[in-house]
């Protein structure tokens, strides 16, 4: 979708961290917006910050978690602006932490919002992507704790799910004109850490401590992306058509050992010709097919002055 002027895109969790991030790259681009969250006070926040750079946004207040709220939403945004062309579901929730910690209501929320969240926005939203028949594009929010589980095993579950509908997705949708991307950011200035202490008081009592008070000004001042940088590979990921979208080369290396790992974990015995002639709808697509895959790329012209 080199292209995007004019075109409509919905970012769920849109109104604070990376989500904004995405949204201002988007607006700049001469995308129409539209970001949902659950706090009116970080959507009064987005549409300020909005209005300060000459910039537009429309704000709805909205629980991915709930599929009727999404589906009205998906209404919504068609009929104030008559078609739907891109969805970012990046909502989402970062519990940290040892699995064996977690209590079965930090279950029950991470894979409500990080899953079913996801889920949600494709069941409200795809159907009038469709609509139109002119393509699109989704977007789904991964992490780099998709690819690299080692410190938020939970989280990191809902991550790796997040990554593997998404590759499905893509294969199933490519014929359509849609693309389908996994986004896999590293560590962003966001608040996604100290959201949990926004816990809706129907998931109970957690497992986890949550992050102490001075926390978000710590992690101010890391060397983190920022936000708006994290947009503006987003908004180049769909430009591109990419099936993942990284961020950061600092986890390249790792991420190669981790599949090596994978690689050498097969039997070192010769492939049954036979088992493998009857399921090779299992085991190969054409999008994963050297030809098929893009160049890597290059830090987006748009940040060149920053």
């Amino acid at each position: 979708m080199e292209n995007v002027e004019g075109k409509v895109a919905v970012v769920t969790g849109g109104s604070s961290g990376i989500g904004r991030g995405i949204a201002l790259a988007f607006a700049r681009a001469g995308m129409r917006v539209v970001v949902t969250g659950r706090r009116r006070d970080h959507l009064d926040e987005t549409v300020s910050e909005f209005a300060e750079r000459g910039l537009e946004v429309t704000p709805l207040q909205v629980d991915v978690t709930d599929l009727q709220a999404m589906t009205d939403a998906a209404a919504d945004v068609e009929g104030r602006f008559g078609r739907i062309d891109v969805l970012v579901n990046n909502a989402g929730i970062g519990l940290t932490g040892r699995v064996a910690e977690a209590t079965p209501s930090d279950w029950d929320w991470v894979i409500d919002v990080n899953i079913r969240g996801v889920g949600n926005g494709i069941q409200a939203f795809l159907p009038r992507i469709r609509a139109h028949g002119e393509g699109g594009h989704i977007v789904n929010t991964s992490s780099m704790a998709g690819l690299m589980p080692i410190v938020a095993g939970l989280y990191s579950m809902t991550k790796a799910a997040v990554i593997g509908l998404s590759e499905a997705l893509h294969i199933e949708l490519k014929p359509e004109g849609i693309g389908v991307s996994a986004y896999c950011p590293g560590p962003v200035h966001s608040n996604i850490a100290t959201a949990v202490k926004n816990r809706p008081e129907r998931y109970g009592e957690s497992g986890y401590t949550p992050p102490p008070d001075g926390f978000a000004e710590w992690s101010k001042t890391q060397p983190y992306m920022s936000a708006e940088e994290a947009g503006e590979r987003v908004l180049q990921g769909v430009r591109r058509g990419d099936l993942f979208i990284l961020t950061h080369p600092e986890f390249k290396a790792g991420v190669v050992d981790r599949h090596r790992t994978i690689e050498d974990a097969f039997p070192d015995e010769p492939i049954d010709e036979v088992r493998a002639a009857a399921i090779p709808f299992l085991t190969a697509s054409p999008v994963y097919a050297p030809e098929n895959r893009l160049p890597a790329p290059t830090r987006p012209s748009s940040l060149s002055h920053r």
